[in-house]
């Protein structure tokens, strides 16, 4: 990437953040549309024929989709995909203003810095690049640009797989958000720079639990009431010790970091996985959330006066699968709320993983290594989920790439969703090109 481009990915950031993009859910959004047509008028003035795509009956949630023809048109193609909206920022809390782009301490500051309008930039510059040189990548690579990641993606990736399935047509692989950063692994021969790259993400499953019983005066307690039942049943749920299920990306990881660290890792036992993680501590980072599934009672909801017993009370529960799970998890659950408790799915995605032995991985690691020779490459899997889940049901293997370079969190604010999110300039600038290069030359 030349001096141009380093300068360009910075002020690139810097005006996709301006664009208040914020989503609050269930629908509520202050609207992409103006974020994508820039990106359009920018593309367009270097030749290429972007398309901006939305729901008709919301406009405002656009879409950006574009198609860049390879070298050889044969091989499969690449789907790069970033998202447009950011979460909602509480501006009392933040130092700035969420969304002034401020540059400090060789810092950018502000909402999407990190999740992910910085993904987005370098997207951006890499296309910008090709379309002012002429240079192409070695296959067709398609770009989307998405709206409603942060929410269910029924204005986004989800609508976009259902009802514009073509434009995706011959993708094998896509990389997105949420893998690729830098950390720095002490280890007993020095420092590593570790790099996790995500190759798969635990399912979503919410469900609702309603529990009925008698009504009454709490005066009287009839000892068959909603409220204790739907209880009983929360309790049983949260502290279930849901049994180790290793996925091969979680395996990877806990093999890979546990090798470099000099820690035994007895990975084929239960008691051996948890020892493992016991012993990475910190450096276990999300692996010790998907080695298993997790059951997390968020919302209750009963009763409508202190002196009455309510007749009906409500619990809203989240789920977590890890890949292979997804058949073993549903039973688990039933048997857990018991006879006394109804319950449903009111969100089923299921869990998603993209081989960790594949071409594209090692392309990614390969493109990590011509940045940095010595970096320790390994998958990993989520815990959370991404628009991966709605692009993998057109069988694309999805991976999490979206590189940041030394430095990427650093010390200041929370990061992703946090107050202050901001990301340092040369991790920026560092992560741009070692995308360049992987999305030029795979």
């Amino acid at each position: 990437m030349d001096e141009i481009q380093q300068g360009e990915v910075v002020e690139f950031l810097r005006t996709l953040i301006r664009f208040d993009t914020t989503n609050w859910g269930d629908g509520r959004s202050a609207g992409e549309r103006d974020a994508a047509e820039w990106m359009a008028a920018q593309l367009t003035a270097v030749g290429f024929e972007p398309e901006v795509l939305a729901r008709a009956d919301a406009p405002e949630r656009a879409n950006l989709v574009l198609r860049v023809p390879g070298a050889d048109r044969s091989l499969p193609a690449l789907l790069v995909h970033a998202h447009l909206d950011v979460v909602p920022a509480e501006p009392e809390q933040w130092t700035r203003d969420p969304f002034s782009a401020d540059i400090s301490d060789g810092r950018i500051w502000g909402r999407g810095a990190l999740d992910m309008k910085d993904m987005c930039a370098s997207v951006l510059s890499t296309l910008l690049h090709w379309g002012r040189t002429g240079e192409r990548p070695t296959r067709d690579v398609v770009v989307a640009f998405v709206a409603d990641e942060e929410d269910r993606g029924e204005f986004g990736a989800a609508w976009l797989v259902a009802e514009h399935p073509a434009l995706f047509a011959g993708v094998e692989a896509a990389v997105g958000e949420s893998g690729g950063s830098h950390r720095a692994l002490p280890t007993p021969g020095g420092t590593v720079d570790l790099f996790a790259i995500a190759a798969a993400e635990r399912g979503t499953m919410h469900i609702v639990l309603t529990a009925r019983g008698r009504s009454g005066h709490a005066s009287r307690p009839t000892g068959d009431d909603a409220v204790r039942r739907l209880l009983d049943a929360l309790h049983r749920i949260a502290t279930h010790a849901w049994p180790i299920h290793l996925s091969p990306a979680v395996r990877a990881y806990l093999d890979g970091v546990a090798t470099a660290l000099g820690i035994p890792a007895d990975l084929d036992s239960d008691t051996g996985v948890q020892a493992c993680v016991d012993a990475l501590g910190e450096h276990a980072d999300v692996a010790k959330f998907t080695v298993r599934a997790s059951s997390t009672p968020t919302m209750v909801t009963a009763g409508y006066k202190v002196n009455v017993i309510p007749g009906i009370a409500t619990a809203a529960v989240d789920v977590r699968c890890p890949p292979g799970f997804e058949e073993a998890l549903p039973p688990a659950l039933a048997a857990l709320v018991g006879d006394d408790v109804s319950f449903e799915f009111t969100h089923f995605e299921s869990p998603v993983q993209a081989p960790v032995d594949s071409p594209w991985f090692a392309a990614m690691s390969a493109a990590v290594r011509r940045a940095l020779p010595d970096a320790l490459v390994v998958p990993f899997c989520m815990g959370g989920g991404t628009d991966a889940k709605a692009f993998s049901r057109l069988g694309i293997a999805c991976y999490g790439f979206a590189p940041h370079g030394p430095a990427a969190r650093g010390s200041y604010g929370d990061g992703v969703h946090g107050v202050d999110e901001n990301i340092s300039i040369d991790s920026l600038r560092w992560g741009a090109t070692v995308l360049q290069d992987f999305l030029t030359t795979v």
